[in-house]
């Protein structure tokens, strides 16, 4: 039986605090348009893309993503249900330099990994600083069970291109698992 090469499409989810960065690194993770001034994200804000160095198998089946830039305001905490559904991964994204920030993603990791049942794997903390911030990476130390999560800190004016290959690690894993998880499905359905 020949086997499929259906393209696979993922779904990850940029959640955290308000102003800490999300539409920010996406449209630049995504290569978007650039925003220059601050604007809350209203509920949340879809965008497709495809990145090249990502292939499902070793066949080089292309894979696509959505990535969903949720408004970090609780008042949109109603449409987190809806926002949630099928997502493959969830990248928490604060501002390092807010304290509050940090007791608020215990939060956000409760509700969007933990309550989904998604595996530790399948999340990806950002500490992103701001231009002009400072980049302080040494003292950030999160309680558990947040420090069991890759940690990656973003600083897009000192070093984007760290934060990119690691997004591009994080999309690499998130396909994969998609893809084991689909042999054992089509394994099963054989057998």
């Amino acid at each position: 039986m020949p086997r499929r090469t259906t393209m696979l499409k993922a779904k990850i989810l940029f959640v955290g605090p308000c102003e800490s960065g999300k539409t920010v690194l996406a449209n630049f993770l995504t290569e978007s348009s650039d925003i220059t001034e601050y604007s809350p994200t209203q509920g949340v804000r879809i965008l497709e893309f495809e990145n090249p160095h990502v292939t499902s198998n070793n066949k080089g089946t292309g894979c696509e993503f959505e990535l969903w830039d949720c408004g970090g305001d609780a008042k949109f905490e109603s449409c987190w249900p809806a926002l949630m559904k099928d997502a493959h991964g969830v990248v928490i994204v604060f501002n390092a330099d807010i304290p509050s920030h940090r007791k608020e993603i215990e939060m956000w990791y409760s509700c969007f990994v933990q309550q989904q049942s998604l595996q530790d794997t399948q999340c990806m903390l950002i500490a992103h600083h701001k231009p002009g911030s400072g980049d302080d990476k040494g003292s950030l130390s999160l309680s558990p069970p947040l420090n069991k999560l890759k940690l990656v800190h973003s600083n897009l004016e000192d070093d984007p291109e760290e934060i990119r290959m690691e997004f591009i690690k994080y999309l690499k894993s998130i396909i994969n698992s998609m893809s084991e998880s689909r042999d054992r499905e089509e394994m099963s359905i054989m057998t």
